[in-house]
């Protein structure tokens, strides 16, 4: 998790995210999250999840650094993923040092950097493009402006995943820039808005994978989905529970129904960043790059 010192409003990116919503007073806005930040770590670390924080650096500017998802990846395999992004001032965010510090821990066998296909204005913003399937090897990806076939595919071939690809759509029709805003996929469990999709044929193709691979999907709403109830993440704590990591706007959106049967499959873990959400445009499963890598002996 990366500690912010420039969180803001980025013009960059609001565009394609209809999420970001720009508070007037911006000034206030890096100390109202710096605040969520460190209470989002205190109560993962709490519950027995491992963080390892690493500070942003002041320069250069990187107002979205709070969300290391989008540009780097780690496998059980020891690989290492960099990606393409296409906000300009994004692409400054790829840090040698985070690497190397992590290297000090985990096996690193090797870096497989695809940020070259920003040349070619293709993108693919990590696991906030693509949510993962890591025991069945299977990428969930909507496609959109960040979110391009070819390097999916070319990730695909590189990692041994299979792509589940499709398009979805807000209450307003404009496609939703990330598949992490619309999904999330534990091991036994999916959270999903299927009314954002709206290719009959492509919301069978997904239940269906998703059943297929012993999931019990959950269905969530627009109006969830745009409290990023839809942004979730399974992380393991340190003695081995599983706990469902979310924020506390997406959890006071969830009913009671969805909220047993989530807790059929981990303990349930919030806190609120709704500073961070409501600027930055993105929530708790995008601002934590889980670890995969093998523990170094």
């Amino acid at each position: 998790m990366i500690r912010p010192v420039n969180f803001g409003f980025n013009e960059e990116t609001a565009e394609s995210n209809a999420f970001q919503n720009k508070d007037k007073n911006q000034q206030a806005v890096q100390e109202k999250a710096l605040a969520e930040f460190n209470g989002f770590v205190h109560i993962l670390t709490e519950n027995g999840v491992d963080v390892t924080v690493v500070d942003d650096n002041p320069q250069p500017y990187t107002p979205d650094s709070i969300f290391p998802n989008n540009w780097i990846s780690f496998h059980a395999d020891g690989n290492i993923f960099l990606y393409p992004m296409q906000a300009e001032n994004r692409r400054l965010e790829r840090r040698e040092d985070i690497i190397s510090l992590l290297e000090d821990n985990f096996k690193v066998h090797h870096i497989v950097d695809l940020s070259r296909y920003e040349e070619h204005n293709k993108f693919l913003e990590g696991t906030g493009s693509m949510v993962l399937d890591r025991v069945n090897k299977i990428a969930y990806a909507c496609l959109s402006p960040r979110t391009d076939k070819d390097v999916l595919d070319v990730f695909c071939e590189q990692s041994g995943y299979t792509a589940v690809c499709f398009d979805a759509v807000d209450e307003n029709g404009k496609a939703i820039y990330h598949t992490n805003v619309l999904m999330c996929v534990g091991s036994k469990f999916a959270v999903i808005c299927l009314d954002s999709v709206a290719n009959p044929h492509e919301r069978v193709m997904i239940s269906e994978s998703l059943t297929s691979t012993g999931k019990e999907i959950i269905e969530i709403s627009f109006e969830q989905m745009n409290q990023f109830a839809g942004n979730m993440l399974e992380v393991k704590g340190k003695n081995g529970e599983t706990l469902i990591v979310m924020s506390a706007s997406a959890y006071e959106s969830l009913d009671e129904g969805q909220i047993f049967t989530l807790k059929n499959y981990g303990k349930l873990v919030y806190a609120d960043i709704q500073t961070i959400e409501n600027n930055g445009g993105g929530s708790a499963r995008c601002m934590m790059a889980e670890v995969h890598l093998p523990v170094e002996k």
